[in-house]
């Protein structure tokens, strides 16, 4: 496939899919244009991409981490990711990697690919075809709009988390207190736990929450 014809992407974001009940949708972004693709993928996935997004460093790696230290270790690097095919709602893609002699390309789960490319930091690309059959332009509102967007869409965004229960040692829910309330430290050390105990989904909501809090003090 000649350059010309390849559309480079990038990880916008991850959200709950409207699709597909328990799934997530993965957002990628036309780099310099204002297409968006939603690829929906499995909350393992999702919990892998938003680690990585966060840079959240677990104590344990996890599959995508040890696939590209079992890569590195033998000298092979991941070339790029090609989302080749979209068919029945799933995207098909491949990924191309490279010992500096040969080159060698290997068939795989988007969400897989997505996943190894974040950590080894190779461009994502598709295919004209695919961005006119599945993308979408964001849809600007007025600018007085935006910022009551915002505000609903954090309110939302906090109800979301306010409703999270945690599970202790006894298998018990328990409520905990409303997580934007916590101060910055009390959320430091909320995420040390979470990761410690490799409650990734968890750990990447607390982080999300002290961002908001820190860009706040800025």
């Amino acid at each position: 496939m000649e350059p010309q014809e390849k559309i480079r992407l990038r990880v916008l974001g991850i959200s709950y899919s409207q699709i597909q009940s328990g799934a997530y949708a993965l957002i990628l972004a036309q780099v310099d244009g204002p297409y968006r693709i939603p690829v929906v993928i499995g909350a393992s996935e999702a919990q892998s991409i938003a680690i990585r997004m966060e840079n959240i460093i677990p104590p344990r790696p996890m599959t995508h981490d040890l696939f590209v230290s079992f890569a590195h270790a033998f000298g092979v690097k991941l070339k790029e990711v090609m989302i080749y095919k979209f068919e029945d709602g799933i995207f098909s893609s491949e990924l191309t990697f490279t010992d500096g002699e040969r080159q060698v390309v290997i068939d795989s789960r988007t969400s897989d690919a997505i996943g190894i490319a974040m950590r080894t930091k190779a461009p994502i690309y598709t295919t004209p075809e695919i961005l006119n059959e599945t993308g979408f332009i964001m849809e600007e509102s007025p600018a007085d709009d935006d910022d009551d967007d915002d505000i609903d869409s954090e309110r939302n965004d906090d109800d979301k988390l306010d409703d999270t229960e945690m599970t202790g040692d006894d298998g018990i829910s328990q409520s905990e207190p409303k997580l934007e309330n916590y101060a910055v430290e009390e959320l430091e050390r909320t995420l040390e736990k979470l990761i410690a105990e490799e409650r990734y989904e968890e750990a990447s909501k607390v982080s999300e929450i002290l961002k908001r809090k820190r860009d706040n003090k800025l």
